[in-house]
């Protein structure tokens, strides 16, 4: 499966949620203003917002399989990273509405007491958030999808926020309306966590950074190559779900063209066998030992 059919995959599991959130937003806020449960009202409104996210990260991914053009010459991966990112602000304000809100509950001097029935629609909609992180993170690891990941993360945080609802509400049946909001700021700062690690990685890709452990991991694996005498630099960067390799081998200056190639070409077969590697440049030059400066 090539990078685009893998896309095309991802493309699945961001209908899925979308289909999700539609389903689940409308039940939340019927039942809630039904059952008069401002939680389980919140958290309808909560997957509102989550459709834009999963929209988002959908156009992404649509972005990401068109080809290379004259202002694009490695395609435009990139576009699921951004997309990520989106999610991520997406949910740090989705999670900065939870806190307030649940700030301004737990000091609000009266404190109603929503019917049972609205915890268990809080808990179905959980069981099915669940459901659906489980499949967007199982496809997402497959694929190596940055963007798909970043929703799958976004579903987990939407099961919390269910959860979170449901004991606030079971909660005030039992004469503790206080845990509803407490409850409510806990879920909050798992969302803020969640957009930050998402926001973080995200960043940290678009900024060309790069893990230093899988760089020296690709360095080993190119120093053992035959006729590799020593590297002079490599750097990586990763391309949406893809990772970019440069390198500057040095090897014997008596070789020819030819067996030089040879050795290029057997670095670039090495590296493909590695997942996601989408391209590797391989610059060679002669090697020339340190020279020893004279004891005095």
């Amino acid at each position: 499966m090539n990078q685009y059919e893998e896309i095309k995959q991802g493309e699945k599991g961001a209908w899925v949620s979308i289909v999700a959130y539609l389903i689940l937003s409308a039940l939340k806020l019927i039942a809630g203003y039904w059952f008069a449960s401002g939680a389980l009202v919140a958290d309808g409104f909560n997957n509102l917002t989550d459709i834009v996210a999963s929209v988002s990260v959908l156009i992404g991914l649509r972005i990401s399989q068109k080809p290379p053009d004259k202002d694009h010459p490695y395609g435009h991966f990139r576009a699921e990273t951004i997309a990520a990112l989106i999610a991520s602000f997406i949910m740090a304000t989705v999670g900065l509405q939870v806190l307030i809100g649940a700030v301004r509950s737990l000091f609000a001097e009266e404190k109603g007491v929503p019917s049972l029935t609205s915890a268990w629609v809080a808990l179905f909609a959980a069981v099915c958030m669940f459901a659906v992180y489980a499949y967007n993170r199982r496809l997402a690891k497959r694929i190596n999808n940055q963007a798909l990941l970043a929703a799958a993360k976004d579903n987990l945080s939407d099961a919390l926020v269910s959860i979170g609802a449901a004991i606030g509400i079971i909660g005030a049946q039992f004469g503790l309306p206080w845990l509803d909001p407490v409850a409510a700021i806990a879920v909050g700062l798992i969302i803020c966590k969640t957009a930050w690690s998402i926001f973080y990685s995200a960043t940290h890709a678009l900024t060309d950074g790069f893990d230093a452990n899988e760089l020296s991991t690709l360095r080993t694996t190119i120093e053992k190559t035959s006729g590799v005498k020593a590297i002079k630099d490599i750097k990586a960067r990763v391309h949406g779900s893809n990772v970019l390799i440069d390198v500057i081998v040095q090897v014997d200056p008596e070789l020819s063209l030819i067996e030089s190639h040879r050795i290029s070409d057997e670095i670039e077969k090495k590296m493909e066998k590695k997942p996601n590697i989408m391209s590797v440049h391989v610059h060679v030059e002669p090697h020339e030992p340190a020279i020893r400066e004279p004891e005095s």
